[in-house]
């Protein structure tokens, strides 16, 4: 299988493409990429190019390209609110995986019991970008810097928008709502979940409760649980 490139300044018009010094670097020197060797290209916004290495320099390899494809962006957009755990190291494992089962965006939220205040993309960017091209996806989701969850939530449609938290009171399994056709958001607190306040502000949103079954899952755990039981129940829906 061709190897896979993310060249995010890659258009449709373009017949040609240098890869950067250090992509240029891994294609010659560690891939070992000769002239004629097939690759692929990825630009993140949907469009997927066949190309063949045209001048293999471990500087600036230059490609031919041969083939073109677009691919539409999900009808339904998958749209995870998470906030991030102290160890950073659980974030980068979600955004990997969130990215190979396909999530359209990632909005980091800043709550209450929220260890990590700050938080840097670049890393996580950079993650999200090799899951893109170890998955096949031609969409690479957007990530956002963190939000403060009072912030967060007058920005999106209450209908398609829901909370998973663990105080009392009735949820509906998320599986029962995932397929809603206009897409949806979903709501993961931090560790020591939303507060009773947070929960409540969501719920004068117009944003409804959710469970995603009796087990106590860590964040970044129900948070990739969440992206799954969306893409399983279109699955389902669709046969």
């Amino acid at each position: 299988m061709p190897h896979t490139f993310f060249a995010p300044d890659l258009t449709a018009d373009m017949t040609g493409y240098t890869l950067p010094e250090d992509e240029s670097k891994h294609a010659v020197r560690v891939l070992r990429l000769s002239i004629g060797a097939p690759v692929v290209l990825v630009n993140g916004r949907g469009d997927v190019f066949e190309a063949a290495v045209n001048d293999a320099n471990p500087k600036r390899c230059t490609l031919r390209i041969s083939a073109h494809a677009r691919f539409a962006p999900r009808s339904a957009p998958v749209h995870l609110a998470v906030a991030p755990t102290k160890n950073l190291d659980r974030m980068e494992w979600l955004v990997e995986k969130a990215t190979e089962i396909g999530v359209d965006t990632i909005t980091f939220l800043r709550c209450a019991r929220s260890e990590r205040r700050e938080l840097k993309l670049e890393r996580l960017e950079k993650i999200a970008i090799s899951a893109l091209k170890q998955s096949g996806q031609a969409w690479l989701p957007h990530l956002t810097e963190l939000t403060n969850l009072a912030d967060f939530l007058p920005t999106v449609e209450p209908t398609t928008t829901f909370i998973a938290h663990l105080e009392d009171g009735e949820r509906t399994p998320l599986s029962r709502v995932a397929a809603a056709p206009a897409g949806c958001t979903i709501l993961i607190g931090p560790e020591g979940d939303f507060t009773p306040d947070e929960i409540a502000a969501a719920f004068a949103h117009g944003i409804r409760p959710v469970t995603l079954g009796s087990s106590r899952l860590r964040t970044e755990t129900a948070a990739l649980a969440a992206v799954h039981t969306v893409h399983v129940v279109r699955e389902l829906s669709s046969l």
